[in-house]
C-alpha cells in the first residue's frame, strides 16, 4: 500500500495548478475559416450563357469569306437566314453554340471544307419597365445594364414606389421574381422589371 506523504501531497497539487494554468493561457486553436460564398454572377458570365432569341441582331463573320459575313437578325421563328445554307436555328443558343452550328452547316452542305465562324451581338432583345416609374415601356438592353440603370432611363421612381425590391420576370416565363433592390442588380435581356407601390 502507497503511503503519501505531506511533502508528496503538497508537490501532486502544485503539479496540478501548473497544468491547469498552462490549459488556461494556451492560445485557442484556429476556428476553420467559414465557407466561402458564392460570387455574385458578373457581366462577363451574364455574356457567356447569354442564349439567343427573337429580336437580337448579330455581326457574323466567316472567315476568309466576304460574301457569306455581315449583320443578321434573329427572326420571329429564332432562326438566322446565312446565306447559302439558308435559316439556322438561332433560338436557345448560346453565341458559341450558334457558331458551331454555322459551322457545322457550311461543312455538311459541302460549301466549305473547314469553316471558322465567330458571332457577336451587336443589339440585344430590349427590357420592359413598367409600375412605379415615371415613364413605363421597352427600352434597348445594353451589356452591364442594372436595374438601378434601368430605373433611370425610365424617369426615376414615383413618389410611390417601393425603393428597396423589385419584381423580375425573365423572358419566356410568367413567374414575377421578388428580389431585394441593390445598386449591383443586374438586367439580362428580355426581361420585365415591375417597381411596385411602397406600403404606407
Amino acid at each position: 500500500m502507497q503511503v503519501y506523504t505531506v511533502k508528496s501531497i503538497a508537490a501532486l497539487i502544485t503539479a496540478c495548478a501548473v497544468a491547469f494554468t498552462a490549459c488556461e493561457t494556451a492560445p485557442p486553436s484556429e476556428a476553420a475559416p467559414p465557407p466561402a460564398a458564392k460570387p455574385a454572377q458578373t457581366v462577363a458570365a451574364i455574356a457567356d450563357e447569354y442564349t439567343l432569341d427573337a429580336g437580337d441582331k448579330l455581326n457574323i463573320t466567316v472567315f476568309g469569306e466576304k460574301e457569306l459575313s455581315g449583320p443578321f437578325q434573329v427572326s420571329g421563328q429564332g432562326d438566322i437566314s446565312m446565306p447559302l445554307v439558308g435559316e439556322v436555328k438561332a433560338k436557345g443558343l448560346t453565341l458559341r453554340e450558334l457558331q458551331r452550328a454555322i459551322e457545322t452547316a457550311y461543312r455538311e452542305g459541302q460549301f466549305l471544307r473547314s469553316p471558322q465562324v465567330s458571332a457577336e451581338v451587336v443589339n440585344y432583345r430590349p427590357f420592359y419597365i413598367r409600375g412605379e416609374v415615371k415613364t413605363s415601356g421597352e427600352y434597348p438592353y445594353q451589356s452591364g445594364l442594372t436595374v438601378m440603370n434601368a430605373i433611370a432611363r425610365a424617369g426615376d421612381f414615383s413618389y410611390r414606389a417601393n425603393r428597396k425590391k423589385v419584381y423580375i420576370t425573365p423572358k419566356d416565363s410568367t413567374v414575377a421574381n421578388e428580389v431585394e433592390l441593390t445598386p449591383n442588380l443586374l438586367v439580362h435581356p428580355g426581361d420585365t422589371i415591375e417597381i411596385r407601390d411602397r406600403l404606407f
